[in-house]
């Protein structure tokens, strides 16, 4: 399936991310995926962490499906579509949301020691910030938490 033959709603976006978090976890990337879909819902772009596999401490879920959504549209603005990904945004990824136009971010679990957007500095929040997206956080927030988790617990195993 390619991400431009879909239209996903609700759920099932939360669903896509999951399944990519999963396959990054596979690929011993941190379980993070995230799924851009524009205005009508239809898929933009999606990605999971590739951050060891690229030796590129930029290459979040978040601005990977963002570049490739924003190649997608021929456009640097993504206004009107929506991120969803599985993890509260870093700060390096919300200040890129500021800089992409992002109309929404919509995240399933929060991160109090890494998080941008409802922890940490909350970017979105800060006088000067000179782009707002709408935020929805704590979407199917147990289970991405899980994910998370299970694999810090698995890569503290002896012989990980």
């Amino acid at each position: 399936m390619s991400p431009s033959d879909s239209v996903l709603t609700g759920s099932a976006a939360m669903a896509r991310a999951l399944d990519l978090a999963k396959q990054a976890a596979a690929r011993g990337e941190v379980p993070v995926g995230a799924v851009v879909t524009g205005p009508a819902g239809q898929i933009l772009a999606e990605a999971g962490n590739e951050v060891e596999m690229r030796c590129d401490p930029s290459a979040h879920a978040e601005i990977l499906a963002m570049r490739r959504a924003a190649a997608a549209l021929g456009s640097r603005s993504l206004a009107g579509c929506t991120l969803v990904v599985t993890l509260e945004p870093c700060p390096m990824c919300a200040a890129a949301m500021v800089h992409f136009r992002l109309g929404r971010v919509v995240f399933g679990a929060y991160d109090p020691k890494g998080g941008g957007v409802d922890h940490g500095p909350r970017l979105f929040g800060r006088r000067g910030c000179l782009h707002r997206p709408e935020v929805v956080g704590g979407i199917r927030e147990q289970e991405n938490a899980a994910l998370l988790r299970d694999f810090f617990i698995r890569l503290r195993e002896p012989g990980n």
